[in-house]
């Protein structure tokens, strides 16, 4: 557990007058777990629902495996009693694209379960393991399958989700064992074929270090995703095999692996927070053609490794996969970088400050030099880094150590979370009565749908849990003025410092909402990183109970107006005085219908994604995504000690019919860009800003009004980054798909896409403004 006794120091500092119209009788003091207690998600009552399921009264969201008549002795195969825990009710399986409305947490309690073949993890299934002590799945010495966990099981027609949209899901707190099968055999810990809102975290899997193993830790063929972290993985030939359009992975420890890291194919890719022990390759990377697009590796450490880095073609000359090294520490490593014709980088015990394999830009001539070479490195702001000088990041917090009674369910307080009560009363209630801010409680928010209709606040030093993704979702008369627009959620008031924490929480609207900020975030930190949210996302549209679907917004109802299907007026508000620390934070504009058949497309109007104007920081973006709203998916204003890796976009794809701003206005109070190339919405836009820095990006825009074929000649979009009267600003690994320009400063196009060509997309390796 990262931080807990810092972040009660913090509370009760702050917090002195505690208690004040409180229910409670006194502040918390601590965690008062008892050491041989079970992880208070196994003793908590459970009253979450699912409101929009086919049978809600008795729908079970919880389902512990050993309800199901799991043993977890690790004698008892336990394979069939899990998959039935998985399973129960009208679940979204083999036969189903899509679905919110059958979400379930599957907990393991403390134990060694054994399998013989792969757990089916159905579509929206958190699986969670006792976090005070963690579950093992020991895979039995004739398991077949390919792999213990599997997120997306292939049948012969194929598999059962378009692994581009296999959205929420989730694994954290446990071990996978495959060291009782045979060495030689295929054996798998996780097929995570995943996309957007998926985690993978505090995960080890335990492989074979025979000579002659095949076991891999996760094998990852495809997807559209997404972010893991806090992973460990012992031996095997490849600690983890992957292959994805864009990733980010955080705290990543491979130990007496053949291979570490196999990356087989991708856009673009972030790892931060790297540890190698004892491996032959560190990292190999398939280059050339339409394998690696790009690699961002910070703040690692290789020990005892022959080669760290060794590509699968020479690419001595030209890009064929590009590299960006920050912050690499090697100890006992012969080779950093070597390629099929030999050595690129030599090694040894050293330090590499910054390395590039790629096209390299400066400035705003537009010219580029291609190399394989040392990188001056950018100035990091103190602020954004860890007390080692690595990029600070903060692991999700799991209150390992706390009690049952230390949380306040608001079902408990008379919220109803049926998605028809107006809720809004009830959840300031509990908020009022029993958040930190009055002194002792973690606000609970059990799985179900919470309609309000009036802003729900937050005051700093709140902590708020949520359970497999509970929804607050605003509407109602207060969100319907776009020349007035009005906070959902507002995190903190203005000015606020403290602690904020936010955890399996989905914020949305029930349209049409034109004057919805779906959240606005206020507080400041008081140390570092204390306010910040994990596995947290905003959907709008594209999900029962929005009003937003196929029947009245498809992309070809031409009776439908946008007025009607207007789900925002901006996403996420930072307001000056705040930072945020927010990872895996998915902001997406449905763009197809997740709980109706066939999944049509629809025509979502949403005008801002992420609005961030810090004028201090620090804000850390680590692992975020911003899809399909009309104006931008991320803009930077005023603001100082900004990081983001990997920041992930799309534009609109019924843009430019209209043209943005349209169905929107510019409004200068939000700092709204004033032009739009190609009647289409930025990807990102920085302005009138300090010390920003990109490590990782994949900005995409693959239609005209549906119409794909703009991407054979990069015309979807003219322009898709745009860096006005800031610096210093440094983006490395940007990834784009279909635009004609790459990077626009000042409004004057800069970086040719047609310069960087990588494969499918077109990569940037790196471009710095001093």
């Amino acid at each position: 557990m990262l931080g807990l006794l810092e972040t009660l120091s913090i509370i009760l500092a702050v917090n002195a007058a505690w208690g004040l119209g409180s229910s409670c009788s006194a502040p918390m003091t601590g965690c008062t777990a008892a050491p041989g207690d079970p992880y208070w998600m196994q003793l908590i009552q459970h009253n979450g629902t699912s409101p929009y399921n086919t049978d809600p009264s008795t729908y079970q969201v919880y389902r512990n495996v050993k309800d199901f008549g799991a043993q977890g002795d690790g004698v008892t195969d336990d394979t069939a009693a899990i998959n039935a825990a998985i399973a129960y009710g009208n679940r979204c399986g083999y036969g189903c694209q899509s679905s919110t409305t059958s979400p379930a947490l599957v907990f393991f309690p403390s134990g060694t379960y054994l399998v013989s073949a792969p757990l089916l993890a159905y579509y929206y299934t958190e699986m969670v393991g006792d976090a005070r002590s963690m579950a093992t799945l020991l895979a039995s010495p004739s398991f077949s399958g390919i792999a213990v966990i599997d997120a997306d099981p292939y049948t012969a027609d194929g598999e059962w989700y378009i692994n581009q949209d296999n959205f929420y899901r989730s694994v954290r707190n446990i071990i996978i064992d495959l060291t009782q099968t045979p060495p030689t055999a295929s054996s798998t810990g996780i097929h995570w074929q995943v996309s957007q809102a998926t985690s993978l975290v505090n995960v080890v899997v335990n492989m074979s270090t025979a000579p002659d193993t095949n076991h891999q830790g996760i094998y990852m063929e495809d997807g559209s995703g997404g972010f893991m972290s806090d992973l460990i993985f012992k031996g095997g030939k490849y600690g983890i095999w992957v292959g994805n359009q864009q990733f980010t992975v955080r705290n990543i420890t491979v130990n007496n692996a053949q291979i570490g890291i196999y990356a087989n194919w991708n856009w673009g890719w972030t790892f931060q927070g790297v540890t190698i022990n004892n491996c032959q390759v560190g990292m190999e990377i398939a280059t050339g053609g339409s394998s690696v697009g790009g690699e961002v590796i910070i703040d690692a450490q290789v020990y005892n490794t022959p080669t760290f880095i060794q590509t699968t073609t020479a690419q001595r000359t030209t890009l064929g996969g590009s590299i960006l090294l920050s912050n690499i520490y090697l100890s006992n490593v012969t080779t950093a970088v070597a390629d099929p014709e030999g050595t690129v980088l030599a090694g040894g015990t050293t330090t590499i400050s910054q390395w590039a394999q790629g096209n390299v830009y400066t400035g705003i001539s537009g010219e580029y030099r291609y190399q394989q070479a040392a990188l001056a490195a950018p100035y990091k702001p103190p602020t954004l880094l860890d007390s080692t000088g690595r990029i600070y990041a903060r692991s999700r917090p799991q209150y390992t150590d706390y009690a049952p009674n230390q949380f306040q369910s608001v079902k408990a307080m008379g919220a109803m979370g049926d998605g028809v009560t107006d809720d809004t009363a009830a959840i300031q209630k509990t908020i009022d009565q029993a958040s930190v801010y009055a002194g002792c409680k973690i606000i609970y928010f059990d799985a179900g749908t919470y309609y309000v209709t009036n802003t729900i606040r937050f005051p700093a030093d709140t902590i708020i849990v949520g359970e497999v993704w509970s929804v607050i979702m605003g509407g109602g008369p207060v969100s319907s003025d776009a020349a007035r627009p009005v906070p959902v959620v507002q995190i903190g008031t203005p000015g606020s410092r403290g602690v904020m924490e936010i955890t399996d929480i989905v914020f949305s609207t029930r349209g049409p909402a034109p004057g919805a900020i779906i959240v606005e975030w206020n507080v400041g930190q008081t140390s570092q990183g204390s306010a910040g949210a994990w596995d947290t996302h905003v959907r709008t549209g594209g999900l029962d109970g929005s009003n937003l679907q196929y029947a009245t917004c498809s992309s070809t109802n031409t009776t439908a107006t946008p007025a009607e299907c207007t789900a925002s007026f901006l996403d996420v508000h930072i307001t000056s005085g705040a930072s945020a620390y927010l990872e895996n934070v998915w902001l997406w504009t449905a763009d197809h219908d997740l709980d109706t058949y066939g999944n049509g497309q629809l025509n979502i109007y949403t005008g801002r994604g992420l609005l961030s104007e810090a004028v201090n920081g620090p804000v850390w973006l680590i692992g975020t995504a911003s899809e399909h709203h009309a104006l931008y998916q991320y803009n930077v204003v005023n603001s100082q000690n900004f990081y983001g890796g990997l920041m992930q976009t799309e534009t609109a794809y019924w843009q430019p019919n209209p043209l943005a701003p349209a169905p929107f206005y510019v409004n200068a109070l939000y700092y709204d860009p004033l032009t739009y190339p190609s009647g289409k919405g930025w990807s990102l836009y920085i302005q009138n800003s300090i010390d920003a820095l990109v490590y990782g990006a994949g900005f995409y825009s693959f239609f005209n009004d549906y119409d794909a074929s703009c991407e054979a000649n990069y015309t979807c979009n003219a322009q898709i980054l745009n860096i006005i009267n800031s610096y210093p600003v440094s983006i490395y690994g940007l990834a784009t798909v279909a635009t004609t320009y790459q990077l626009r400063v000042d409004n004057y196009p800069v970086v040719a896409a047609a310069n960087d060509h990588d494969g499918f997309q077109n990569t940037m390796t790196a471009w710095t403004l001093y």
